[in-house]
């Protein structure tokens, strides 16, 4: 799969977190990228490849009611950034989203995801 732009690569990335895709999540992702935030107080700054596996294991609509929503995407020349909310992650979760992409050897990837946990409580391992 290939990112003709960054929103094929957010859009990628939507769609291996709502179902747990990891064919999807390593579409939208560099294989270097990590990732940085906290759920509650528990630092997550890991390898994108850790999320990737956590996220297969546990994707984010447990009930039908995951929504992500695309807020922006600026591009500028092989960059771009790009701001997505998540509502109902794991069923009550909520986050804010920010994505930098590079468009590399002619298609977009995520490199870096951070984020910040707005709301809700995550579930128990």
């Amino acid at each position: 799969m290939t990112n003709a732009s960054p929103a094929d690569a957010i859009q990628h990335y939507i769609q291996g977190v709502t179902t747990g895709d990891a064919d999807a999540m390593n579409a939208a992702f560099h294989a270097d990228a990590r990732m940085f935030g906290a759920l509650g107080d528990q630092r997550v700054d890991i390898p994108i490849a850790d999320m990737i596996g956590m996220i297969s294991a546990q994707p984010a609509d447990v009930d039908g009611s995951f929504k992500a929503t695309v807020r922006s995407i600026e591009e500028h020349g092989d960059i771009a950034t790009a701001i997505v909310d998540e509502e109902n992650f794991w069923g009550s979760v909520a986050f804010t989203d920010v994505f930098s992409l590079a468009r590399i050897d002619g298609s977009w990837v995520i490199v870096n995801k951070v984020f910040t946990h707005t709301g809700g409580t995550p579930p128990t391992p």
